[in-house]
């Protein structure tokens, strides 16, 4: 044995790793994909050039007014002009510094849920659902600690879609945790009560929502409460959303097996305690493509507050496009709201795989 000598494993070849690799597996593996992908080169060819000469080489920059944009290209100048609009709607400009403040805080807290290495990223997801949305708050709302108030008619633009967007996400989700249990109880009333709701909200869209909040609920309010247009707005889109995260939890419910249920009584814990630390850690674990696209739609959806008069980044656009100034330029505030849009939506489903990788443990199929 003493002649034999151990030979270090030889690497994989050229062809199967890297680019090339890559390549070889996605695009040319068989004669369909390798059609495929010189349609979509192509195609590339064909649109490429000229979306980059119209959204770059022949595009302005700059400019006072649409008589500025005399090419055949995109105006940004007018996106340039009219930013502040777009992020800050009416927001007082003297104030921006408390926005500004609220948007560092907002990165502040997620940006470390995206590395795995941060140091106390727990804290700061913990910050994220307590004392952040109270902090924020205030500061935009102000009349406290000399802050100057302002109005929620004031508040507009990208920024009102992320308050929207936040405060619907934070509060639906609890809420559509307790409708899915309760539609899954043993008590009758309960359940009935649960059904009903869920299938209220769900069997409405969310324009006819916005409307009953903003003009049905204060009549439903005792004599002398009354709540301004952005909390009606807020309580009409959290009950919708509430009831299709149910529905969603609720199938992350069924999909746990019998056994767990069974194993979570044998230990004696009663039903909220199987509930909190057995079986739902693992039904939202399971349902969490189902969650984010939830909240996906939910963070699109909120550009239909336009219709009870609040602007958001979308609404903010469409009252810019009608200053006689820049007159016949649009596409490019419509294109600087869908990037907006975009970016934050992209950010949530990348962020979910991510997390669905990090705590995949053995389900997938």
């Amino acid at each position: 044995m003493s002649g034999f000598k151990e030979i270090a494993d030889m690497p994989p070849p050229a062809s199967t790793t890297g680019v090339v690799g890559w390549v070889r597996q996605n695009l040319v593996s068989t004669p369909m994909n390798t059609f495929f992908t010189f349609i979509g080169l192509y195609l590339i060819y064909l649109l490429l050039p000229p979306v980059l000469d119209w959204a770059i080489f022949s595009a302005t920059f700059s400019g006072e007014d649409g008589a500025a944009c005399t090419g055949t290209g995109a105006c940004w100048a007018f996106v340039r002009a009219r930013i502040t609009l777009f992020i800050y709607g009416f927001y007082p400009s003297e104030e921006y510094w408390r926005m500004n403040l609220v948007f560092a805080l907002l990165a502040i807290t997620f940006v470390p849920q995206f590395f795995d290495a941060f140091p106390y990223k727990k804290w700061f997801g913990i910050f994220s659902l307590t004392g952040f949305p109270f902090i924020s708050f205030y500061l935009i709302s102000g009349d406290i600690l000399g802050l100057a108030h302002v109005e929620t008619e004031s508040w507009g633009g990208l920024s009102l879609t992320l308050i929207l967007s936040f405060v619907g996400i934070i509060a639906a989700l609890p809420f559509g945790v307790l409708l899915a249990l309760g539609r899954r109880s043993n008590m009758p009333i309960i359940r009935t009560m649960c059904i009903i709701f869920i299938e209220l909200w769900r069997g409405v869209p969310l324009i006819s929502v916005l409307f009953m909040a903003s003009v049905m609920l204060p009549l439903f309010l005792p004599e002398g409460v009354t709540f301004n247009k952005l909390l009606r707005a807020m309580i009409g889109i959290v009950m919708f959303q509430s009831a299709y995260m149910a529905e969603v939890i609720r199938g992350g419910l069924q999909a746990i097996p019998k056994g767990q249920y069974e194993a979570a009584s044998a230990l004696g814990l009663s039903y909220w305690k199987s509930m909190t630390f057995i079986i739902m850690p693992q039904a939202l674990k399971l349902v969490i493509p189902g969650i984010v696209n939830t909240f996906i739609a939910l963070f699109k959806d909120t550009t239909l507050v336009l219709i009870i008069g609040l602007f958001d980044v979308l609404g903010s656009v469409q009252s810019a496009i009608v200053d006689p100034a820049w007159r016949g330029v649009s596409t490019e505030g419509y294109v600087f709201a869908a990037f907006c849009f975009w970016v934050f939506c992209f950010g949530m489903s990348r962020y979910s795989m991510a997390l669905e990788r990090k705590l995949h443990t053995g389900h997938k199929r």
